[in-house]
């Protein structure tokens, strides 16, 4: 009997990128349907080994996460994995499982062990903990070798998608080139704007395309550094045409974001600038960490919070540009 598999991811954009991850090791014994938030469709839709994604809507309701826990019980998966362990997932979880005969896994945010990290600086998570490794480990039971093979995922973007990127490099006349991530959410895990700026100087001989959203002003200021060498996509780019232009890219820089993930998931050389947070770890071999050992790493799951050092983000502020720059032309 052919496996039929329904993974439930709803959000956020790098959480979705770091649970891909999972999806080579389940082909080709699997058919691979996932379930996600109606805006990430499309994101999970690049990977060619996912076989169909249902889309879910929050203004559907409860009542329509019902609805559609009943329809899709009919769909004779074999497997279900609740990649998400939330409020939403588990009721979707409540009515698809009722009375059916399925193997099923969780992945559980391990509150416990946050609270004795983030409360009582007890750390019991794998150090350095890999988010995509963590996506992996609640199935390893089901995957042909244990996941113990390093594999990398296909993906697919639309020629429309593909033609309006390529037409904007060609615009500027950009051909090999580096992708930076010079922000994030929160701004702890931030590495400096001045060091960007010593960075994009100091790879100088390397074309530099800047990755961000319409909010992300800050970042013109490294384009004008070189305006023919350096060049602002922020804003001009949707995550999608971002993730393409990483999978073009000869590396990525970046600190925790879903940019960074989208670089290590695809194995494209990496360097990972990782401050305050426990759980932005990459994971694949073309991936580097730049960090440096502080008694108070990981202070925080995502960025929020106060530094508590006497140099605000020293976690941060101690990695070096010139060292990162000798890093990547190691890499490359």
């Amino acid at each position: 009997m052919t496996k039929k598999i329904l993974i439930i991811r709803f959000s956020s954009f790098g959480d979705i990128i770091q649970n891909m991850a999972v999806i080579p090791y389940l082909k080709p014994d699997y058919k691979i349907h996932w379930l996600v938030k109606k805006e990430f469709a499309g994101l999970v839709s690049l990977s060619d080994s996912i076989d169909q994604v249902i889309s879910f809507s929050k203004e559907d309701g409860v009542i329509g996460l019902i609805k559609l826990a009943l329809k899709l019980r009919k769909e004779g998966y074999t497997h279900l994995y609740d990649a998400h362990s939330n409020i939403r997932s588990r009721i979707f979880t409540v009515f698809f499982k009722l009375f059916l005969n399925i193997e099923y896994r969780i992945r559980s945010k391990d509150r416990m062990k946050r609270i004795l990290l983030f409360s009582f600086r007890i750390n019991k998570f794998p150090k350095p903990f890999k988010g995509a490794i963590s996506y992996i480990e609640p199935i390893r039971d089901w995957i042909a070798d244990g996941g113990e093979s390093e594999k990398i995922d296909q993906w697919h973007f639309q020629n429309d998608l593909t033609k309006k990127v390529d037409d904007l490099l060609t615009s500027f006349q950009i051909d090999d080139y580096i992708t930076i991530a010079p922000s994030a959410a929160w701004e702890m895990k931030r590495w400096p704007i001045e060091h960007w700026k010593q960075l994009c100087l100091e790879l100088r001989e390397f074309k530099i395309i800047v990755l961000g959203g319409p909010a992300d002003v800050f970042c013109q200021d490294l384009a004008d550094l070189d305006p023919l060498r350096i060049f602002n996509f922020a804003g001009k780019t949707n995550l999608m045409e971002s993730s393409y232009l990483v999978q073009k890219s000869l590396a990525c820089i970046s600190a925790d974001t879903g940019i960074l993930h989208v670089a290590d998931t695809l194995h494209v050389p990496t360097l990972a600038l990782i401050g305050p947070t426990a759980f932005g770890f990459p994971s694949s071999s073309t991936s580097k960490v730049c960090e440096v050992d502080l008694p108070c790493r990981p202070c925080t799951k995502d960025g929020r919070g106060k530094c508590t050092q006497d140099v605000y983000q020293k976690c941060m502020v101690d990695i070096l540009p010139v060292k990162v720059a000798s890093l990547l032309r190691a890499m490359l």
